[in-house]
């Protein structure tokens, strides 16, 4: 899982650093594809309910790996940027090693102390929602 690579980028970095690391990550986060793509309000079911930026995520399983598709708005560069990490660092990951992920990744980005609570609860949320669809998935 590539995943454990791009967290190496972020130890031993400084909070100021890491948080500039997450943002240039926003730029990474790829279009969604097809039927997703359509303009107009995607499907509430795939919205995220615990972060207030309107996050949308898809979970799929293909062929035993995880792909992951999300839109993300750009005026919210930090939340684009953890969720760009997650989508490039998962997609290709074997289920079980979903599974194994920690449900709080802001210790390992060195951001625990920098950001709020709420965006912190929005974070955890969208790991809860990907370990969770990867579990009845597979």
């Amino acid at each position: 899982m590539k995943l454990h690579e791009l967290l190496a980028d972020f130890e031993g970095a400084e909070a100021e650093e890491s948080l500039e690391m997450l943002i240039d990550f926003s730029e990474r986060l790829p279009p969604v594809s097809g039927d997703r793509a359509i303009v107009g309000e995607p499907a509430q079911e795939c919205r995220i309910q615990e972060c207030q930026t309107p996050v949308y995520l898809w979970v799929d399983v293909r062929d035993g790996q995880v792909q992951l598709e999300a839109l993300v708005p750009e005026k919210s560069p930090t939340v684009r940027g953890f969720v760009a990490l997650l989508v490039e660092g998962i997609s290709g990951a074997r289920p079980a090693e979903v599974a194994e992920l920690p449900d709080d990744f802001l210790p390992l980005l060195g951001l625990s102390a920098t950001l709020g609570m709420t965006r912190q609860r929005g974070f955890r949320g969208i790991v809860s929602r990907i370990k969770r669809e990867v579990a009845q998935e597979a």
